[in-house]
């Protein structure tokens, strides 16, 4: 059963009521980090960057879900903030992050090596998978927006 200070009745509350929601970020984000992580750039510093945001993204998201599910926020509307600018943080990284990768990945689709061919549809999993990263930090952020709204 819900306690009662998470009211289920409005859909941008939904989002917040059980730590399991916030665990698509995770999965998405754990992805775009594997697939980073396994592919070749010949850019280090754009590797490095892309790497930075999934790491980073990934243990704020950990540690945001961690402490909803430890009931560490009270109920404080000031948690609310904190989530907003969190998702906010993230969306803009993740964003410039894809951006970045999928520029590399156009790049690299002009060469006919075979070798570039494994890397360049490995690099195409990672923009596709940071894209709905991107895509679900923006919904979990206007979620979050509405429920601080609300409070």
């Amino acid at each position: 059963m819900l306690p009662a200070k998470y009211p289920v009745s409005s859909g941008a509350n939904l989002s917040h009521v059980h730590p399991l929601f916030h665990f698509h970020l995770q999965i998405f984000g754990g992805l775009v980090w594997i697939l980073v992580a396994s592919s070749r750039v010949s850019v280090p510093i754009l590797q490095g960057w892309v790497m930075f945001v999934s790491v980073f993204c990934f243990v704020m998201s950990t540690t945001l879900l961690c402490l909803y599910s430890c009931g560490a926020h009270g109920g404080s509307s000031s948690w609310v903030t904190l989530d907003i600018i969190c998702q906010e943080t993230a969306a803009l990284f993740y964003l410039s992050a894809a951006v970045l990768e999928a520029y590399f990945t156009y790049s690299v689709s002009t060469l006919t090596d075979p070798v570039v061919t494994t890397i360049y549809r490995e690099n195409i999993a990672a923009v596709v998978f940071a894209f709905v990263a991107t895509l679900l930090y923006v919904i979990h952020k206007v979620c979050s927006l509405l429920r601080w709204k609300s409070s």
